[in-house]
């Protein structure tokens, strides 16, 4: 690895690092996204490449039809997204802007349960990112995040599309 490739792992480990903390994370959630802290929004799991949120069924998440309400599961489908696209963006240099600029969704089943909103495009993210900041142009990518209940059962997909510009002095 080159010098700039080792500063933007070491820069999304201490971002990790920030996330993986219960306390930090939900000081952070409350004071920036505090309907993603009252709507119970949790990470279960993250990698460089992995992220998966969580979104229960309870009383703040709830529509009349017994089920979560889809603004809650969009929520929880764009932070599986964007914690990666964070991660990748976390104290870069130069520092890199990122933006939701479309997103698309289809819904299978009913969200009555822990849903959890799986995103396996890190690596993509990463590229995205790393062209933004070596091209000094802005970069877009088509992301998927899907919901499954408890059963595995598909409830949900979102497709998230992120812009990414890096802010070259």
């Amino acid at each position: 690895m080159n010098n700039k490739q080792n500063a933007a792992a070491s820069s999304r480990a201490a971002f990790f690092a920030l996330i993986n903390n219960p306390l930090k994370f939900k000081l952070f959630l409350f004071k920036k996204l505090p309907a993603a802290s009252f709507s119970g929004l949790r990470v279960q799991e993250l990698s460089d490449n992995v992220c998966i949120v969580t979104v229960p069924y309870k009383w703040f998440s709830q529509n009349p039809f017994r089920s979560i309400y889809f603004a809650c599961l969009a929520m929880a489908a764009e932070m599986s997204t964007g914690i990666l696209a964070m991660a990748n963006t976390y104290k870069r240099s130069p520092a890199v802007s990122m933006l939701v600029v479309g997103l698309e969704a289809r819904f299978y089943k009913k969200a009555s349960g822990l849903t959890h909103f799986v995103c396996n495009s890190g690596i993509e993210i990463m590229n995205a990112v790393n062209e933004a900041i070596a091209t000094n142009e802005g970069r877009t990518i088509r992301i998927l995040s899907s919901g499954y209940n408890e059963n595995k059962e598909l409830i949900s997909e979102f497709w998230i599309t992120w812009s990414f510009k890096s802010k070259h002095i």
